[in-house]
């Protein structure tokens, strides 16, 4: 008995050691990317940073600097270079700004450790006064057409025009919720370890053509989140997230709102779309686009359809 015992200590002990072993290994090889290599990568001389309540945001701000404004808000797990088309499309005549959310982008962490919607909400009405910004229009994707909607109620007589875009807003998951979702078990591991399958698995759920998943994009998402810091700072954003009653912040926005949405949208489907437009109820205009075949990641999948619709609802048109 006494050697069974033993031997059973041996093979539990060895085991204990591969999997120390293999944890090891593993945080060596998705280990964290010095900021400055990121930056020397997917940054560029429009590339600039501002320090907001302690928190230094990576922004650019393009196009007309006297012309109109434009706020665009980027996704969860995404960054301001979701935007590139968007910019493209607007610059000639809009002023664009972008950021990159703190635990998103170039941005990293943020030193408080306040990753709240109340907290992000704040940044953004830090950044768009930072840079003497009366009159806005926004536009917000997923988790930025959240934040755009909360903006919108704040400052009503500043924003223009918005255009919310896939809005995680009516997400079930978060809908109404007061308490934040519940994360699988083991999700700490992935503050050290981060395989790139795991990355590519997390866009293509949100794509409704996954052929249009490239691995530049992949690789960018892949990169970006393993900044110094972020990996842990964006796994504590998702314990602090919560959206609150959101189906009254949306009835309460008075801009004119065009909403976009892809019928392949696995997030949030599409059949949540009138549901979205009708609790619309205190904009003056609101119009609906929807994009076959198009998933979650609308920016990504349909960016040049997206990008003019969005210039003739600025122009107007």
């Amino acid at each position: 008995m006494k050697t069974a015992l033993k031997w059973l200590g041996y093979v539990l002990g060895g085991l204990v050691a591969v999997l120390l072993v293999g944890f090891a290994i593993g945080a060596w090889v998705y280990r964290d990317i010095p900021a400055e290599t990121l930056l020397a990568k997917y940054g560029n001389t429009e590339s600039k940073f501002v320090t907001l309540d302690g928190a230094r945001i990576h922004f650019r701000d393009e196009g007309v600097k006297d012309g109109p404004a434009v706020v665009l808000l980027h996704a969860h797990y995404d960054s301001l270079l979701s935007w590139d088309p968007w910019v493209a499309a607007l610059k000639d005549k809009y002023r664009v700004v972008r950021f990159d959310m703190t635990s998103h982008g170039l941005t990293g962490a943020d030193p408080s450790g306040d990753y709240t919607l109340e907290r992000t909400v704040k940044i953004t009405e830090m950044m768009v006064d930072s840079l003497g910004l009366t009159k806005i229009s926004m536009a917000g994707t997923s988790m930025g057409g959240t934040i755009a909607i909360h903006y919108a109620v704040r400052h009503p007589d500043r924003v223009e025009r918005m255009i919310l875009l896939s809005p995680g807003a009516l997400n079930t998951r978060v809908r109404g919720s007061n308490t934040p979702p519940p994360l699988p078990p083991g999700t700490d591991l992935l503050a050290y370890i981060t395989p790139r399958a795991l990355i590519r698995g997390l866009l293509s759920s949100g794509f409704g053509d996954k052929s249009k998943l490239s691995d530049q994009l992949i690789d960018q998402w892949w990169e970006l989140m393993r900044l110094e810091g972020q990996r842990e700072a964006e796994i504590t954003r998702m314990r602090q997230y919560i959206s609150g009653d959101i189906d009254a912040k949306i009835k309460t926005v008075t801009a004119p709102v065009l909403v976009m949405w892809g019928e392949a949208n696995p997030v949030v489907t599409v059949d949540q779309a009138d549901q979205f437009t009708k609790l619309l109820e205190s904009s003056p205009s609101v119009k609906l686009i929807t994009y076959p075949g198009v998933g979650h990641m609308a920016v990504h999948e349909a960016p040049d359809k997206t990008s003019a619709d969005a210039r003739a609802f600025f122009d107007g048109i």
